[in-house]
């Protein structure tokens, strides 16, 4: 069986400031990465369309592609990253995305198209690069939960200071994106900063959750080869959490609008506070599970219970027994707690489990890839094969599936592992 090690749950005073600082500096970096890439959907380019397409869905759809395009590059790029390279990959990374926002304002209407393209194309190596910082360590559920909440509360926050550069400040749709990157681009300087003084995994941070190290195609292969099926199910629950967060994500305007409330900025911000917060305390407290096996499964439950809780939601809010603004909470907890488990904890204990020298970039980047694809595709097919269906009653059909297939692959992910872990040897002694 592979080994899992335990560790005290006691924190050190020494290490409350060093928690402290890598929290707020991944924090900080990854919501000013949001200021970057989703300003520009609280716009509505009303009157605007090209190709027979509605401008707005046409610049998601194109993002997208450049974002998803990202994450296949990230495959090799951030799995190979050196540590001392991490740097200068996020400020090259952020610099290119900026100024393919400033070319997309000064360019005319419709051949500023291919800007938004650029604009995702680096943007979706960021998590990676970001989390390279955090991953390995003892508290790295803290750290993770703390930047992961990041994506919670930035969206509807930069869609909010999109709105109001828009609304108070009277500033054009097209240079709205490049304006909200330039509001945010301090709290960006100062979060990579941050970073860039975050030390290095101590010998307790190794010894209890393995060595984290890059991972050339050789050794790439080999972890495919040892966990396929594991990795199959698992990117199968990513994909449907990816594309249920990105319809809710991209259009909560249009969703909120649909069922009778205000669009204003300040619901776009306040609606995912409390979800943000459940989250980043149940996240949190994984911590305290000391047993990385333990934890390890913990994850395959909490997935089929959310799953569970998001097609039970709907069903109630189909029937109108539920609130609307209560369903988008309930919903959005039951993807987002899941989806950010992914993010920090559960190929942190993945590695930490079965003891095997990698990193989770290799991984989340895979997930990310097939994830994006998939909300891609989504996408196409909701706006080309079922144009006259609603968004909301496309997202309540797309909530039970979801929720259904999560509960699924959880439990067949759990008997796969469970299965590995009788002849599993460790791979350091």
């Amino acid at each position: 069986m592979a080994a899992s090690n335990i560790y005290p749950t006691t924190i050190k005073k020494i290490d409350v400031r060093f928690l402290m600082n890598a929290a707020a500096a991944a924090f900080i970096t990854y919501l000013s990465m949001y200021a970057f890439r989703k300003p520009f959907t609280a716009a509505t380019f009303d009157g605007l369309s090209l190709w027979g397409m509605d401008y707005k869905i046409l610049l998601i759809i194109t993002q997208l592609i450049g974002y998803t395009i990202s994450k296949y590059v990230g495959i090799k790029l951030v799995s190979e990253l050196h540590a001392g390279n991490r740097t200068r990959m996020l400020i090259m990374l952020m610099g290119f995305a900026w100024v393919s926002l400033f070319l997309f304002a000064i360019t005319p209407f419709p051949y500023n198209l291919p800007f938004m393209f650029l604009n995702g194309l680096p943007l979706g190596m960021i998590w990676g690069v970001v989390f390279g910082f955090l991953e390995g360590r003892k508290s790295t559920e803290l750290l993770g939960a703390v930047m992961a909440s990041s994506f919670i509360v930035s969206s509807g926050l930069v869609k909010g200071v999109g709105k109001l550069l828009l609304d108070k400040f009277d500033v054009p749709e097209l240079w709205m994106p490049f304006a909200a990157g330039l509001v945010f681009l301090p709290l960006l300087v100062l979060g990579i900063w941050m970073l860039n003084k975050i030390p290095a995994p101590d010998e307790e941070d190794i010894k209890l959750r393995t060595q984290r190290v890059p991972m050339k195609s050789q050794e790439r292969l080999l972890f495919l080869k040892r966990f396929a099926p594991g990795i199959l199910f698992s990117i199968l629950i990513y994909v449907g959490l990816t594309i249920f967060r990105d319809m809710r994500d991209n259009f909560a305007v249009e969703f909120w609008s649909a069922l009778g409330y205000s669009t204003m900025p300040a619901l776009l911000v306040f609606s995912e506070i409390p979800i943000a917060v459940a989250v980043l305390i149940i996240i949190s407290c994984m911590i305290l599970i000391r047993n990385n096996r333990i934890a390890f499964y913990s994850n395959h439950m909490i997935t089929f219970f959310c799953g569970l809780l998001l097609v039970v939601s709907t069903f109630l809010f189909i029937s109108k027994l539920m609130d609307p603004v209560l369903w988008m909470i309930v919903a959005g907890f039951s993807m987002y707690l899941p989806y950010i488990a992914i993010h920090t904890m559960y190929f942190e204990r993945w590695i930490a489990h079965f003891r095997y020298k990698s990193n989770i970039g290799f991984m989340m980047s895979m997930a990310d890839a097939a994830g994006y694809l998939g909300s891609t595709i989504i996408l196409l097919v909701k706006n080309f094969a079922t144009p006259n269906v609603s968004w909301v009653d496309f997202f309540m059909v797309s909530a039970i599936v979801i929720g259904l297939a999560m509960a699924v692959f959880a439990i067949a992910a759990f008997f796969f592992f469970k299965r590995l872990e009788i002849n599993a040897q460790p791979q350091l002694v």
